[in-house]
């Protein structure tokens, strides 16, 4: 289900200085198949990669970000026909350490933009991930992917304490 590697997404700058790719101190990447118990999938990725670079502490509010991400890429990103077959998976997601920074990032196929649900209207049923998601984490956004791949990337920043 997971591979390792150097996955660089661009851009994750909001008002932080520029993070150099070669810095990149480890990534983790997952797929994640279009049914909603890829939730519980991420969260276990999440949990085993943290904690194999010695972030375990920071897993609670990583984790609930990482679930609201997968689940609006799942929710919202995917044509109803990907969840009903058994074709690739079309979300990804990227977990990224730099020496004071981890992003995780989930790819998913829509060209759409996340539309976060104002504050005022947190008691709607449904709605309320970006707000937790801008809540937990320091910075987060999206872009559009480029070249050959269509879709989006949706992001979230936290920043780590520097090492001692």
């Amino acid at each position: 289900m997971a591979t390792n590697g150097s996955t660089m997404l661009e851009p994750l700058r909001q008002g932080l200085p520029p993070l150099d790719p070669a810095a990149v101190s480890s990534a983790a990447s997952c797929a994640l198949p279009a049914r909603y118990e890829a939730v519980g999938d991420a969260r276990r990725f999440t949990r085993g990669t943290l904690d194999q670079w010695g972030l375990g502490e920071r897993f609670d509010d990583v984790c609930l970000v990482v679930s609201e991400l997968v689940t609006n890429a799942l929710r919202h990103a995917l044509p109803d026909t990907a969840r009903a077959s058994d074709q690739d998976p079309q979300v990804r997601l990227h977990l990224m350490r730099w020496t004071e920074r981890l992003v995780c990032a989930v790819r998913d196929p829509s060209n759409d933009s996340p539309v976060a649900r104002e504050a005022d209207d947190f008691s709607a049923e449904s709605g309320r991930g970006l707000f937790l998601v801008d809540s937990f984490c320091d910075s987060w956004g999206w872009h559009p992917l480029a070249g050959t791949l269509s879709g989006k990337v949706v992001w979230a920043l936290f920043r780590l304490q520097p090492a001692e």
